[in-house]
């Protein structure tokens, strides 16, 4: 089954009295793009998250927010504390500055905790990663199987649409095919016709005519085209059954069918062949706006 790129999925758990919120949405994205937001205490558990992420989407632009709320259901703030190796340096810095120039300044409480760095985010002892980890994994796939399901009912509905699509455009092809004898036998009709006009009276050398006639019906033959084109239709078939990504895939076979009808458009001088060529590509045009849409 085909799934769409674009989604969104929630869910929350308690992991050591604090509730964990993560939100997953999903864009249309050529690759896979991922954002990630998360407390910083949590940064630790960085690549385990990216990595369950990569397990489970291939295409799409992802922003995942890992959120942390106290019992009163506001975000909690971020731990700190104080990187006191670093205010001593900055103090001894400070001081050795004001012998240096002979300034009478304090160095001032206020004038240390607007230094850069002061107060950092408290690590989370290596114990505490892997446990937090655990339960956060569970609520993190719960968010991904959200998302993943909202993807598929939207693909189901592409998958709706573009069907829909390849037999119209089947349909045409077959109009096209039926054209084929009429278009040669035209051709011959008018050739001869212009033959006898030119010649004025005289006799048509038969033989000659077929054989021309035969010319044209070899360079506008349109067989190769159209089994190509069937054989196309039958793989994108195929295709929205599977249930790998296969949005560059289909892709892919649009720009095979495009290329296919255009020849048999340069082909053919029909005027019926080529109203139904319109109706192909412009059919084409919006199967490839849907396809943008599947990863």
């Amino acid at each position: 089954m085909i799934r769409s790129m674009t989604g969104y999925g929630r869910a929350e758990g308690f992991l050591g009295g604090r509730k964990y919120i993560v939100e997953v949405k999903s864009l249309n994205h050529r690759y896979l793009e991922l954002s990630l937001r998360m407390p910083a205490n949590l940064a630790p558990l960085e690549l385990e998250v990216k990595k369950k992420i990569n397990e489970q989407l291939v295409r799409g632009r992802i922003d995942v927010t890992i959120r942390r709320e106290n019992q009163a259901g506001t975000e909690e703030a971020r731990p700190l504390e104080m990187n006191l190796s670093l205010v001593k340096n900055y103090h001894d810095l400070l001081t050795r500055l004001k012998e240096q120039f002979g300034l009478t300044d304090e160095i001032t409480l206020d004038m240390l905790t607007g230094l850069k760095d002061v107060f950092v985010p408290v690590e989370l002892p290596e114990d505490d990663v892997n446990t937090i980890w655990e339960g956060l994994a569970v609520v993190l796939n719960e968010a991904l199987e959200a998302l993943t399901m909202m993807r598929q009912k939207e693909g189901a509905a592409l998958r709706e649409d573009l069907e829909s699509r390849i037999a119209l455009i089947d349909g045409y092809l077959g109009e096209i095919e039926a054209c084929v004898p009429r278009n040669v036998q035209e051709y011959q009709r008018r050739l001869a016709d212009r033959v006898r006009e030119l010649l004025d009276g005289m006799p048509v050398d038969e033989a000659r005519l077929c054989q021309e006639v035969a010319i044209m019906a070899e360079k506008s033959d349109i067989t190769e085209e159209i089994v190509r084109f069937r054989s196309h239709i039958g793989q994108f078939l195929e295709m929205l059954k599977s249930r790998e990504a296969v949005g560059r895939k289909v892709d892919f076979l649009i720009q095979e069918m495009n290329r296919e009808v255009n020849t048999i458009g340069s082909k053919s001088s029909d005027a019926q062949i080529s109203r139904h060529v319109i109706e192909i590509k412009s059919e084409l045009s919006k199967l490839r706006e849907q396809v943008q849409n599947i990863e």
